[in-house]
């Protein structure tokens, strides 16, 4: 071997080193990024427990006033069960989604975190993983409890609760996109409500129907796999999108 081959392998190796170097650099600098973003949306949600509390308080009252409402055969409940217990996780995310970024866009926070180092997709991701934990994780948890109302049996409350572990994801994720298009537009709210519900509407008809599948004694394993492709499909898509948005709303 020659001294100019030994001299090329040695810049190959030089150059495969710098960049692994430089890839682990950026799969810290994503992960430092979420890890970020997702620690101090927590630590602001904590210190306002009061708004939260409101959150989930609302899930409660809505679930609980149906059977208030309707005939206490166990047949007619248990029908009616799985879709109110899904729309009411779904209006509980929807009245939750402007504390995403409406809060840091009208301090100039938001303009901050964009311009920063870190990338903002991995930012977003932290802040929507945020809001999953503080309001879609207490409503999944919270669910089978408030599912025995509905005089649904044990096999069906947990697919509820697997369901909606599966299915709240998408709801934040899908949401974050709303919530950063309507931001610093008049009548947000409402402009967020009616950009979001119909992307909210397969996740509620795939939710409902993995328990409505359940009770009738058949495989929900479609409904299941049909809410898993769509959260994998939302987790890789919905922070670029999200990221964008934000951008747009900025400039």
């Amino acid at each position: 071997m020659n001294g100019g081959d030994t001299r090329d392998i040695a810049v190959r190796s030089t150059d495969a080193r710098d960049a692994d170097n430089f890839a682990d650099d950026a799969r810290a600098s994503v992960l430092d990024a979420f890890g970020w973003a997702l620690a101090r949306d927590l630590r602001i949600a904590m210190r306002s427990k009061a708004e939260l509390g409101v959150q989930l308080l609302f899930y409660v009252l809505v679930v609980s006033l149906f059977p208030l409402s309707t005939s206490p055969s166990r047949d007619v409940l248990g029908m009616l069960g799985p879709g109110v217990l899904w729309t009411a996780a779904l209006l509980a995310s929807l009245l939750s989604l402007p504390r995403l970024f409406a809060s840091d866009f009208a301090d100039g926070t938001l303009e901050q975190i964009a311009l920063s180092p870190r990338p903002l997709p991995a930012l977003v991701s932290g802040k929507i993983a945020a809001h999953w934990l503080t309001t879609g994780l207490p409503v999944a948890v919270m669910a089978p409890l408030l599912g025995a109302q509905y005089a649904l049996d044990g096999e069906a409350l947990s697919m509820l609760a697997i369901a909606l572990l599966l299915g709240t994801p998408i709801l934040s994720l899908l949401g974050a996109i709303g919530a950063a298009l309507t931001l610093g537009a008049r009548g947000g709210g409402g402009l967020l409500a009616l950009l979001v519900l119909p992307l909210y509407a397969p996740v509620l008809i795939f939710g409902a129907g993995a328990v409505d599948a359940v009770r009738a004694g058949v495989s929900a394993s479609a409904h299941l796999s049909l809410l898993g492709a769509g959260l994998i499909v939302a987790i890789i898509a919905v922070p670029f999108a999200a990221a964008t948005a934000v951008r747009i709303a900025l400039d």
